[in-house]
Protein backbone atom coordinates (compact mmCIF):
# COMPACT_ATOMS: atom_id res chain seq x y z
CA UNK A 1 0.00 0.00 0.00
CA UNK A 2 0.86 3.32 -0.44
CA UNK A 3 0.42 5.52 2.43
CA UNK A 4 0.72 9.43 3.20
CA UNK A 5 4.33 9.89 4.91
CA UNK A 6 4.16 13.72 6.46
CA UNK A 7 1.01 15.96 7.36
CA UNK A 8 2.20 19.09 4.99
CA UNK A 9 -0.02 22.25 5.30
CA UNK A 10 -3.86 22.75 6.63
CA UNK A 11 -5.82 24.96 4.60
CA UNK A 12 -8.44 27.42 6.55
CA UNK A 13 -11.40 30.16 5.67
CA UNK A 14 -11.41 32.76 8.34
CA UNK A 15 -13.63 35.73 8.24
CA UNK A 16 -10.78 38.50 9.59
CA UNK A 17 -8.30 37.59 6.75
CA UNK A 18 -5.81 40.21 8.05
CA UNK A 19 -6.20 40.08 11.68
CA UNK A 20 -5.86 36.17 11.64
CA UNK A 21 -2.49 36.41 9.62
CA UNK A 22 -1.22 38.87 11.79
CA UNK A 23 -1.74 35.88 14.41
CA UNK A 24 0.18 33.42 12.67
CA UNK A 25 3.06 35.54 12.02
CA UNK A 26 3.71 37.96 14.85
CA UNK A 27 2.50 35.53 17.78
CA UNK A 28 3.08 32.22 16.58
CA UNK A 29 6.13 33.50 14.28
CA UNK A 30 5.39 31.59 11.04
CA UNK A 31 6.87 33.26 8.03
CA UNK A 32 4.86 34.82 5.18
CA UNK A 33 6.50 33.26 2.31
CA UNK A 34 3.28 34.04 -0.15
CA UNK A 35 -0.01 36.41 -0.50
CA UNK A 36 -2.30 36.66 -3.24
CA UNK A 37 -6.20 38.36 -4.18
CA UNK A 38 -7.09 34.74 -2.79
CA UNK A 39 -4.35 32.99 -0.14
CA UNK A 40 -1.98 33.94 2.53
CA UNK A 41 0.61 30.78 2.57
CA UNK A 42 2.80 30.68 5.87
CA UNK A 43 5.81 28.69 7.30
CA UNK A 44 8.06 26.80 9.10
CA UNK A 45 11.36 26.25 7.39
CA UNK A 46 11.39 22.91 4.87
CA UNK A 47 8.26 23.08 3.47
CA UNK A 48 6.77 26.47 1.18
CA UNK A 49 3.90 26.63 3.71
CA UNK A 50 2.22 24.92 6.36
CA UNK A 51 -0.79 26.80 7.08
CA UNK A 52 -2.86 28.24 3.88
CA UNK A 53 -5.38 31.13 4.83
CA UNK A 54 -8.61 32.81 2.55
CA UNK A 55 -11.05 34.60 3.41
CA UNK A 56 -14.51 32.92 4.31
CA UNK A 57 -17.70 33.78 5.98
CA UNK A 58 -16.78 31.29 9.01
CA UNK A 59 -13.69 29.85 10.54
CA UNK A 60 -12.72 26.67 9.76
CA UNK A 61 -10.50 24.10 8.40
CA UNK A 62 -11.19 23.27 4.75
CA UNK A 63 -8.19 21.07 3.33
CA UNK A 64 -5.42 19.10 4.93
CA UNK A 65 -2.51 18.18 2.58
CA UNK A 66 -0.10 15.24 3.11
CA UNK A 67 3.28 14.22 1.40
CA UNK A 68 4.12 10.97 0.22
CA UNK A 69 7.26 9.37 -0.13
CA UNK A 70 10.08 10.79 -2.66
CA UNK A 71 9.60 7.08 -4.78
CA UNK A 72 6.20 7.03 -4.73
CA UNK A 73 3.93 7.06 -7.67
CA UNK A 74 1.08 9.31 -7.25
CA UNK A 75 -0.82 7.98 -10.35
CA UNK A 76 -0.44 4.56 -8.41
CA UNK A 77 -1.74 6.38 -5.59
CA UNK A 78 -4.84 7.63 -7.28
CA UNK A 79 -5.66 4.40 -8.26
CA UNK A 80 -5.12 2.94 -4.87
CA UNK A 81 -7.49 5.64 -3.65
CA UNK A 82 -10.33 5.39 -6.61
CA UNK A 83 -10.33 1.39 -5.72
CA UNK A 84 -11.96 2.43 -2.71
CA UNK A 85 -14.67 4.02 -4.50
CA UNK A 86 -13.52 7.67 -3.63
CA UNK A 87 -14.23 9.88 -6.14
CA UNK A 88 -11.06 11.84 -7.05
CA UNK A 89 -9.69 15.04 -9.00
CA UNK A 90 -5.63 15.94 -10.34
CA UNK A 91 -4.84 19.71 -9.76
CA UNK A 92 -1.74 20.73 -11.81
CA UNK A 93 0.48 23.87 -10.36
CA UNK A 94 -2.25 24.46 -7.43
CA UNK A 95 -0.19 26.57 -5.01
CA UNK A 96 3.16 27.33 -4.76
CA UNK A 97 5.99 24.81 -5.05
CA UNK A 98 3.04 21.83 -5.48
CA UNK A 99 3.82 20.40 -9.30
CA UNK A 100 1.02 17.91 -9.14
CA UNK A 101 -1.85 17.17 -6.20
CA UNK A 102 -4.86 14.19 -6.11
CA UNK A 103 -7.58 15.58 -4.46
CA UNK A 104 -10.26 13.94 -2.64
CA UNK A 105 -12.80 14.41 0.75
CA UNK A 106 -12.79 12.51 3.64
CA UNK A 107 -15.90 11.27 5.04
CA UNK A 108 -16.87 14.19 7.04
CA UNK A 109 -16.45 16.34 4.18
CA UNK A 110 -12.43 17.88 4.56
CA UNK A 111 -10.57 17.92 1.42
CA UNK A 112 -7.81 15.62 1.56
CA UNK A 113 -4.46 16.84 -0.55
CA UNK A 114 -2.41 14.30 -1.31
CA UNK A 115 1.03 14.88 -3.69
CA UNK A 116 4.90 14.14 -3.90
CA UNK A 117 7.55 16.20 -1.44
CA UNK A 118 8.61 19.67 -3.18
CA UNK A 119 11.75 20.43 -3.76
CA UNK A 120 12.34 21.58 0.70
CA UNK A 121 12.92 25.64 1.36
CA UNK A 122 15.67 27.58 2.39
CA UNK A 123 13.90 29.59 4.95
CA UNK A 124 14.93 30.47 8.14
CA UNK A 125 13.08 30.56 11.50
CA UNK A 126 11.28 33.97 12.43
CA UNK A 127 12.56 35.60 15.54
CA UNK A 128 9.51 36.84 16.78
CA UNK A 129 6.67 35.26 18.18
CA UNK A 130 6.43 31.56 19.56
CA UNK A 131 8.33 29.67 16.72
CA UNK A 132 7.39 26.41 16.83
CA UNK A 133 9.31 23.72 14.88
CA UNK A 134 6.14 22.29 12.70
CA UNK A 135 2.76 21.43 12.23
CA UNK A 136 2.27 18.82 14.47
CA UNK A 137 -1.26 17.39 14.20
CA UNK A 138 -5.16 18.50 13.52
CA UNK A 139 -7.83 17.11 15.43
CA UNK A 140 -11.60 17.09 14.35
CA UNK A 141 -15.08 16.24 16.11
CA UNK A 142 -16.75 13.75 13.71
CA UNK A 143 -20.00 12.01 13.68
CA UNK A 144 -19.04 8.64 13.20
CA UNK A 145 -15.26 8.04 14.33
CA UNK A 146 -14.98 4.37 13.31
CA UNK A 147 -16.13 5.05 9.99
CA UNK A 148 -13.66 8.07 8.95
CA UNK A 149 -10.62 5.87 11.05
CA UNK A 150 -11.71 3.57 8.80
CA UNK A 151 -10.66 5.68 6.11
CA UNK A 152 -7.54 7.46 7.02
CA UNK A 153 -6.45 4.05 7.31
CA UNK A 154 -7.59 2.52 4.79
CA UNK A 155 -7.10 5.01 2.05
CA UNK A 156 -4.40 7.02 3.60
CA UNK A 157 -2.39 4.27 5.08
CA UNK A 158 -2.68 6.03 8.60
CA UNK A 159 -2.15 3.44 12.16
CA UNK A 160 -3.87 3.61 14.37
CA UNK A 161 -1.65 4.72 17.70
CA UNK A 162 -4.38 4.76 20.53
CA UNK A 163 -7.65 5.05 21.21
CA UNK A 164 -9.67 6.42 24.00
CA UNK A 165 -12.73 4.22 25.13
CA UNK A 166 -14.78 4.15 21.59
CA UNK A 167 -15.20 7.45 20.12
CA UNK A 168 -12.11 9.03 20.45
CA UNK A 169 -8.97 8.29 18.11
CA UNK A 170 -5.50 8.97 17.59
CA UNK A 171 -4.02 7.87 14.11
CA UNK A 172 -0.02 8.43 12.89
CA UNK A 173 1.79 8.01 9.76
CA UNK A 174 5.13 8.71 10.39
CA UNK A 175 6.95 8.49 13.48
CA UNK A 176 4.94 10.64 15.86
CA UNK A 177 1.99 9.11 17.96
CA UNK A 178 -0.81 11.73 16.04
CA UNK A 179 -0.94 13.19 12.81
CA UNK A 180 -4.67 13.31 13.16
CA UNK A 181 -7.37 12.93 16.03
CA UNK A 182 -10.93 12.27 15.63
CA UNK A 183 -13.02 12.50 18.43
CA UNK A 184 -17.05 11.75 18.18
CA UNK A 185 -19.09 14.62 19.29
CA UNK A 186 -22.24 14.39 16.80
CA UNK A 187 -20.63 17.41 14.75
CA UNK A 188 -18.33 17.44 12.17
CA UNK A 189 -15.63 20.17 12.74
CA UNK A 190 -12.41 21.27 13.34
CA UNK A 191 -11.34 20.45 16.75
CA UNK A 192 -7.49 21.69 17.13
CA UNK A 193 -4.45 22.58 15.60
CA UNK A 194 -1.20 21.89 17.46
CA UNK A 195 2.80 22.64 16.49
CA UNK A 196 5.22 21.52 17.54
CA UNK A 197 7.80 23.47 20.23
CA UNK A 198 11.26 22.13 21.29
CA UNK A 199 10.42 21.22 24.84
CA UNK A 200 9.56 22.47 28.62
CA UNK A 201 11.59 25.34 28.44
CA UNK A 202 9.88 26.62 25.09
CA UNK A 203 6.14 26.09 26.21
CA UNK A 204 7.13 27.96 29.50
CA UNK A 205 8.18 30.85 27.10
CA UNK A 206 5.34 30.20 24.94
CA UNK A 207 2.72 30.89 27.49
CA UNK A 208 4.47 33.81 28.60
CA UNK A 209 4.63 35.24 25.09
CA UNK A 210 1.41 34.56 25.23
CA UNK A 211 -0.24 35.97 27.85
CA UNK A 212 1.81 39.24 27.58
CA UNK A 213 -0.05 39.62 24.13
CA UNK A 214 -3.65 38.81 25.47
CA UNK A 215 -4.06 35.08 24.88
CA UNK A 216 -5.10 32.81 28.26
CA UNK A 217 -4.73 29.23 28.54
CA UNK A 218 -7.93 27.82 27.72
CA UNK A 219 -6.20 24.16 29.36
CA UNK A 220 -2.62 23.52 30.53
CA UNK A 221 0.21 23.45 30.85
CA UNK A 222 -0.03 19.49 31.65
CA UNK A 223 1.09 16.40 30.27
CA UNK A 224 -1.35 14.19 27.90
CA UNK A 225 -1.79 10.55 29.10
CA UNK A 226 -2.45 9.46 25.33
CA UNK A 227 0.80 10.76 23.53
CA UNK A 228 2.44 11.47 26.46
CA UNK A 229 3.19 15.07 25.25
CA UNK A 230 3.23 18.43 27.41
CA UNK A 231 -0.02 20.51 26.00
CA UNK A 232 -1.38 24.10 26.37
CA UNK A 233 -4.02 25.29 24.54
CA UNK A 234 -5.80 28.67 23.01
CA UNK A 235 -7.87 30.50 20.98
CA UNK A 236 -6.75 32.42 17.86
CA UNK A 237 -8.03 35.34 17.15
CA UNK A 238 -10.95 34.04 14.75
CA UNK A 239 -11.92 31.35 17.88
CA UNK A 240 -10.48 28.36 16.71
CA UNK A 241 -8.03 26.58 18.51
CA UNK A 242 -4.25 26.41 18.53
CA UNK A 243 -2.40 23.57 21.12
CA UNK A 244 1.26 23.72 21.88
CA UNK A 245 3.10 21.06 22.67
CA UNK A 246 6.34 18.99 23.19
CA UNK A 247 7.79 15.68 24.17
CA UNK A 248 4.97 13.92 21.93
CA UNK A 249 5.30 10.12 21.73
CA UNK A 250 7.17 8.74 18.88
CA UNK A 251 7.06 4.99 17.35
CA UNK A 252 10.70 4.68 15.49
CA UNK A 253 10.57 1.08 14.62
CA UNK A 254 6.81 -0.27 13.23
CA UNK A 255 8.16 -3.52 13.34
CA UNK A 256 8.75 -3.33 17.25
CA UNK A 257 5.61 -1.82 17.95
CA UNK A 258 6.06 0.40 20.99
CA UNK A 259 7.24 3.84 21.23
CA UNK A 260 10.50 5.19 22.70
CA UNK A 261 10.64 4.45 26.29
CA UNK A 262 10.16 7.65 28.54
CA UNK A 263 10.13 7.42 32.26
CA UNK A 264 6.64 9.26 32.70
CA UNK A 265 5.22 6.34 30.50
CA UNK A 266 3.05 4.45 32.82
CA UNK A 267 3.39 1.18 30.69
CA UNK A 268 6.67 -0.37 29.68
CA UNK A 269 6.85 -0.57 27.00
CA UNK A 270 4.36 1.55 26.09
CA UNK A 271 2.19 0.19 23.28
CA UNK A 272 -0.93 1.67 20.85
CA UNK A 273 -3.64 0.59 23.42
CA UNK A 274 -7.39 1.38 24.26
CA UNK A 275 -7.17 4.21 26.88
CA UNK A 276 -10.29 3.92 29.49
CA UNK A 277 -12.27 7.17 29.70
CA UNK A 278 -10.32 8.20 32.69
CA UNK A 279 -8.70 11.41 33.62
CA UNK A 280 -5.35 10.01 33.52
CA UNK A 281 -6.25 9.91 30.08
CA UNK A 282 -6.67 13.40 29.21
CA UNK A 283 -3.89 14.89 31.69
CA UNK A 284 -1.77 13.09 33.77
CA UNK A 285 -1.09 16.00 35.84
CA UNK A 286 -4.84 16.58 36.90
CA UNK A 287 -7.45 19.53 35.61
CA UNK A 288 -9.36 18.42 33.06
CA UNK A 289 -10.54 20.12 29.95
CA UNK A 290 -13.21 23.20 30.50
CA UNK A 291 -16.48 23.00 29.09
CA UNK A 292 -15.37 25.51 26.59
CA UNK A 293 -12.92 23.71 25.07
CA UNK A 294 -15.67 21.90 23.05
CA UNK A 295 -17.42 25.32 22.07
Amino acid sequence: MIGVRKIAHAAYETPDLEQQTEYYTNILGLTLTAKDKDAVYLANTVDHHAVVLRRGAAAQCTRVGFELGPNDDLDAFEKQTAAHGVKTSRKKDPEPTIADMVAFQDPKGTVMEVFKRPEPQALKFARNGVVPHKLGHVAFHVTEVKKVTAFYCDVLGFRVSDWMSDFFSFLRCGVDHHTINLMETGSNRHFHTAFELRDWGHLETACDFLSLNGYRMLWGPGRHGIGHNLFAYHRSPNGMITELFAELDQMKDEELGYFDPRPWHRDNPQKPKVWPKDPSASNLWGPMPPEEMMK
